[in-house]
Order: C-alpha cells, then sequence, then structure tokens
C-alpha cells in the first residue's frame, strides 16, 4: 500500500526514539484528497489515540498508520527522506491523493473549477489571493469573485484578463469570457492598492 524507503524509516525511527514513549508510531492522513489541494499529514501516534480503524503498515522498530478515511487517496504513495547539509527533507508521492482533472466530456463547470483550483489559485496564492468561480454563464462567460490580496488589488484587471481569462480560454475553448462580481471599494488588504483621483 504505502512504500517506505530505508532512509526515511531511518528517519522516523530516530525521531520516534526522541520522544521516548513506549509504542509511539506515525499516523499519516490525507487531506482534501480528490482536491488540487490535496496534501498529507503526519504526527505522532501513542497506542491509546488510536480508535482501531486505523490500517497498520509494520516497520522495523515502529509501526504507521493509515487513518481509515485516507486508504484509498495514499494507496500507491511512497515515503522517502534525503539527507542534506541542513538535515534532510522528507518526500511524499501519493499519486492518487489529488484526483485526476477532469476528462474532456466532463462539465464545463467542473473543468473550469479544476483549473482554477489546480493553477490559477496557487498562482495567486504567491500574494495572499484566490479567486472563487460564482457561475458559468449559458454564453460561456465564467463568473468570480476575488478574495484575500487580489481584494481591492490595484492590479486585477491584469490579473483577469492577462492571466486567468488568457488561461482558461487557452485551455477551455467552451469559454468565451472572464467577468469580475468582485466590490473592490471594500476590500481591506490588497496586495497592490488602488490608485485614488
Amino acid at each position: 500500500m504505502i512504500e517506505l524507503s530505508e532512509s526515511a524509516a531511518s528517519h522516523f525511527r530516530n525521531l520516534i526514539a526522541s520522544q521516548n514513549i513506549a509504542g509511539l508510531g506515525i499516523r499519516i492522513r490525507a487531506v482534501g484528497a480528490g482536491t488540487p489541494q490535496g496534501d498529507c499529514q503526519l504526527e505522532f501516534c501513542e497506542p491509546n489515540e488510536l480508535t482501531g480503524s486505523e490500517w497498520e503498515i509494520e516497520c522495523e522498530g515502529f509501526s504507521i498508520y493509515v487513518h481509515a478515511d485516507s486508504v484509498t487517496a495514499l494507496d500507491g504513495a511512497s515515503i522517502d527522506f534525503q539527507r542534506d547539509a541542513t538535515g534532510g527533507q522528507l518526500s511524499i508521492k501519493a499519486p492518487a491523493l489529488r484526483g485526476s482533472a477532469p476528462s474532456a466530456d466532463a462539465s464545463l463547470i467542473e473543468r473550469v473549477r479544476y483549473l482554477i483550483d489546480s493553477e490559477v489559485n496557487p498562482q495567486l496564492a504567491s500574494h495572499g489571493g484566490r479567486v472563487s468561480l460564482r457561475e458559468v454563464t449559458a454564453e460561456g462567460i465564467v463568473v468570480l469573485q476575488f478574495g484575500g490580496g487580489c481584494h481591492g488589488c490595484g492590479m486585477v484587471d491584469v490579473t483577469l484578463r492577462n492571466g486567468i481569462e488568457k488561461t482558461l480560454r487557452e485551455r477551455i475553448p467552451e469559454v468565451t469570457g472572464v467577468r469580475d462580481v468582485t466590490d473592490h471599494a471594500s476590500g481591506a488588504k490588497p496586495y497592490y492598492g488602488r490608485r485614488t483621483g
């Protein structure tokens, strides 16, 4: 189910030994499984914290407990640890964690939402912003609402036309345009302030 490299197993053994708690293990769960934001959460797990519904993976000297709701999303996952000058980097690759892109015959809304969640919002997040899909009209107009650092941002029109609209129209031919319905005057912490006067 989950493949654990020897370097990752050694890393976990060292972490567990440093805690000095009998029977301590590692619990792993999928967070946001099936979405482009899917991620893994790792934590120590004492024996009295187990519910009995976890899947146990016995390793040399410790166990990994997979949260029952995460079994499907973490099937085929691999965990590795690469040592470096600053200590090391733990990496988890879980092919099923984030689901897959909708097929070409999925609804227009599904394809637009997936593209916004998987590509547009991660880029906006670098400026503390995000965008939410409000609707897709019968004419193919994608109606969006901005939030975070994009709410009231002086560059939102550039982001909308040269970034979001361009991406959506190139990738999804049925999209004919994009419209912003955000009340930008009420934005409290825009990434770029708007010019007045």
